[in-house]
């Protein structure tokens, strides 16, 4: 193109670019460039101009070249695909009447920042260095699937508005981000889709406003790989967030997190390793939480964010945090979607017992046991609730000294009052109630009272009932302190 077929306008942005000089169309500070359609020709600039000044125009020895415009409006397709430009770009502030085109090229730099554009096809994309779309606002989709930025990746404010209706609204599928993510206050209408990317720094989402709609998926991020920590503090999230399979070695972080995706999972972070996962002063999500098989140092959980289903079979987690009583932390056990899960009630216990809350561990084992009776035949059920009766599964054996103590009182006072006939009463030893009472009671110790005497009638069954619930509570008894040495 030949520089007498330029604009005024295009004619400065030619000028100014050898030397890297700045070209500023705005006018007031207020200006917005969504009306930049109303621009006038004193600042538009056609795209082929810039396609032509980044890859053919001349440059000036001791100066560093770079194209600097703002506030322009930019008519055509910018087509860049498989281009090379050494030069860093920055096109903030301004108005795009096409799709830039940007597939497969490579980068020094690139700023958009304060733009509005219908969209942006960037997918394999290369930047060197930093790419800035802070404050944009995209009328359809953004492609950046597959794209390779050596810095970071700006998105702060950004806003996607329209939403596509075959394709996710932000791709960022399969990138390698050689920096961090930081996109607070991004506002999506759409798929987010991170499955498979790579970040070497931090992904901040905080405040961010991700709608999908129910049933859809509002942020993908299976397989995702992250060094630094994900923060979602504060976000407003309307479809399911799904992290199978992610690798996080920072903080997930969705304190102040307003989840919802009615009749659905909320959250979906099963078979994921995550260092720290905070789930904190936030309304009940709206929806599932799946946690299966998921591997977590710190699990910060506040039962009040727990929501009425949640899937935890083969979740293992080091700390819990923060300490809560036992009853407030197995009610979260109990909305299992899968129902009686042992291995979420072994999980609590040890999380308990790391910290020497002994008697919390007890509680949740005994509960643990009471939940493993309801799937039991109706015998291992009625076995269940006389275990529970009489020594609390082995975890209150302080139980059974209690019923031993009233059957002795019984049994010693009735039998004091209605002495039992002597089988032979040349050979029996002086009657005592109490010791007569501790033979029927105690299966294997003898005082030589039960088999000199005989009761009669009434008194007979009597001693026939202190025989049997002898024998339970000894059965019990043996039962748990099995259990109990088994566990330590």
């Amino acid at each position: 193109m030949e520089i007498e077929d330029m604009t005024p306008a295009e004619e400065r942005v030619w000028r100014a670019f050898p030397r890297g000089d700045d070209v500023d169309f705005r006018g007031p500070a207020d200006e917005d460039p969504a009306r930049g359609a109303d621009w006038g020709p004193e600042r538009t600039v056609r795209a082929a101009v810039l396609r032509a000044l980044l890859l053919s125009a001349p440059q000036e020895d001791g100066e560093t070249a770079a194209l600097r415009l703002a506030g322009a409006r930019i008519t055509g397709a910018l087509d860049l695909k498989y281009a090379e430009v050494d030069h860093a770009v920055r096109l903030s502030g301004c108005s795009f009447e096409d799709v830039p085109v940007l597939y497969g090229a490579r980068l020094r730099q690139l700023n958009l920042r304060d733009s509005v554009l219908p969209g942006l096809d960037a997918a394999t994309l290369r930047v060197d260095g930093v790419l800035r779309m802070s404050d944009c606002l995209f009328e359809g989709p953004v492609r950046l699937g597959g794209a390779q930025i050596s810095g970071a990746l700006f998105m702060d404010r950004a806003g996607i508005d329209e939403r596509p209706t075959d394709q996710p609204a932000l791709q960022l599928n399969h990138v390698t981000i050689g920096d961090g993510l930081s996109a607070q206050g991004l506002r999506t209408r759409g798929e987010l889709r991170l499955t498979g990317a790579s970040v070497a720094g931090t992904i901040d989402l905080n405040g961010a406003r991700l709608e999908a709609g129910t049933g859809e998926a509002a942020l993908d991020a299976e397989t995702l790989t992250v060094e630094g920590d994900v923060l979602l503090r504060d976000v407003d999230v309307l479809g399911w967030i799904g992290l199978r399979g992610t690798r996080i070695a920072g903080r997930l972080d969705l304190s102040h997190a307003r989840l919802a995706n009615p009749g659905d999972t909320a959250l979906r972070a099963s078979s994921c390793t995550v260092g720290e996962l905070w789930l904190r002063r936030s309304p009940p999500m709206t929806g599932a939480l799946n946690l299966r098989r998921a591997q977590l140092d710190v699990l910060f959980l506040e039962p009040d964010v727990v929501p009425e289903e949640v899937l935890l079979n083969s979740l293992v987690y080091t700390s819990l945090t923060p300490h809560e009583p036992a009853e407030r932390r197995l009610a979260m056990l109990e909305r299992d979607r899968e129902g009686y899960v042992p291995h979420a009630y072994e999980q609590l216990t040890a999380a308990y017992r790391r910290i020497g809350d002994d008697d919390a561990a007890r509680v949740v084992q005994l509960a643990k046991q009471r939940r493993r009776r309801g799937t039991l035949p109706w015998y291992g059920r009625l076995w269940g609730h006389v275990q529970d009766a009489a020594v609390g599964y082995g975890f209150r054996p302080l139980r059974a000294a209690g019923w031993l103590v009233s059957l002795l009182v019984i049994g010693s006072v009735v039998f004091a009052l209605h002495h039992p006939q002597p089988l032979k009463a040349d050979e029996a030893p002086q009657f005592n109630p109490v010791f007569y009472t501790l033979d029927l009671l105690l299966p294997v110790i003898s005082f030589g009272q039960e088999g000199a005497f005989g009761p009669t009638d009434g008194y007979q069954w009597l001693s026939y009932t202190l025989v049997l619930t002898g024998w339970i509570l000894a059965t019990t008894v043996v039962t748990g302190i099995t259990r109990s040495v088994s566990r330590q």
